[in-house]
């Protein structure tokens, strides 16, 4: 179904508005004001206009000077300006400084406005998408100035680490202190492997449409505490699961995985270290075609100040545990590449839990 243009009329004559309106309210949607101060407010109240028409002779103030002066305030309409005077000064004015789309004449023609209407939506539509990749652009190139830093120095400093630490190894003959640079090393190797994990996620989230697949959640969350068996067992830390599934889910399996990996990769790291009773839960509700997933902790908690942060690429929280940055970005990217959501809730010294709805695919 075609878009309806959104249209603003301004004339000082009501004959005008009114037959404005009644030869184009069936094929736009038509705002009309008597006077610059009444259209100035229409534009605050109705930010999808696409196509302003105003007459030059406003009592006050002259329609190219209020076309010039709301480009600042208002810079996506298509400004077009009628007048029944049409002498070579106005028309310069109006190109020069109002930055008028088209200048009609009054008596204006049915056909000649339907023509304006449709070149100027044309034009609205195209300046529109070239703001929204001009945005897109300008974000990509931000993140690639902090991809650039953090590869330099995320990946540089464990390679660091394992050079030092081969050197240190080279002056000793103790067995034991041997094995303690090997040690050294391996925490530097692992850190470098998680690195490496991250941007692969990163990447993954760049390729293009979604590999569905049918989701057990009873299954998919079996290899998640095998998973993280090990880890469980040698930091002391309970995984509790539960699932409700009673209907079929599909997604994207490979995207569904990062999200929660992400998730309860945080959770497990970022756990109070005082705390003698480590837990994270994970849960799941599939029902209504949404699968309600919840993933909670009992460690250090996330300050206020930073919740509305912590989804920013490369932002870290708190210097208490190793972090990449990358892994609630992440997340963010994947829940819209799945048209999900995530909500977050946190007290410092409790715990944090995150609430991810995906739709059905």
């Amino acid at each position: 179904m075609k878009e309806v243009p959104e249209i603003l009329y301004i004339d000082d004559e009501v004959n005008n508005l009114i037959g404005f309106k009644a030869n184009f309210r069936y094929q736009y949607l038509v705002h009309t004001a008597s006077n610059t101060s009444e259209a100035r407010e229409i534009l605050r109240t109705h930010p999808d206009i696409r196509v302003v028409f105003c007459d030059q002779r406003m009592p006050g103030e002259l329609g190219v000077d209020f076309l010039h002066h709301i480009r600042t305030e208002f810079p996506r309409p298509i400004r077009i300006l009628l007048t029944a005077y049409a002498d070579m000064e106005t028309v310069v004015d109006a190109v020069n400084k109002g930055h008028i789309f088209r200048f009609v004449r009054k008596p204006w023609q049915q056909e000649e406005i339907i023509s304006s209407i449709e070149e100027a939506n044309k034009f609205y539509i195209a300046t529109s998408m070239l703001d929204i990749r001009n945005e897109e652009l300008q974000k990509a190139y931000h993140e690639l100035d902090k991809f650039a830093y953090s590869v330099s120095h995320d990946l540089r400093e464990p390679l660091t680490g394992i050079l030092t630490a081969i050197k240190l190894a080279g002056g000793f003959d103790e067995i034991d202190r041997v094995r303690e640079i090997l040690g050294l090393m391996e925490g530097s190797l692992m850190r470098l492997d998680a690195y490496i994990n991250s941007l692969r996620d990163y990447f993954l989230l760049r390729r293009g449409e979604l590999e569905l697949s049918d989701i057990d959640f009873h299954k998919l969350f079996d290899n998640i505490v095998q998973f993280y068996k090990m880890y469980t067992n040698n930091n002391q830390v309970s995984l509790n699961v539960s699932v409700e599934q009673s209907e079929g889910f599909k997604s994207d399996h490979a995207v569904l995985e990062l999200v929660l990996h992400n998730l309860l990769s945080n959770a497990f790291k970022y756990q109070r270290k005082d705390n003698d009773h480590k837990e994270v839960n994970l849960s799941v509700i599939v029902k209504d075609n949404n699968a309600t997933i919840e993933v909670s902790d009992t460690g250090l908690g996330i300050s206020p100040q930073y919740i509305k942060d912590i989804f920013r690429l490369f932002f870290r929280a708190t210097n208490e545990a190793e972090g990449m940055g990358f892994g609630l970005y992440n997340v963010q990217n994947a829940l819209a590449k799945l048209q999900g959501t995530v909500a977050v809730s946190s007290e410092l010294g409790i715990g944090t839990t995150f609430r991810v709805v995906i739709p059905n695919k």
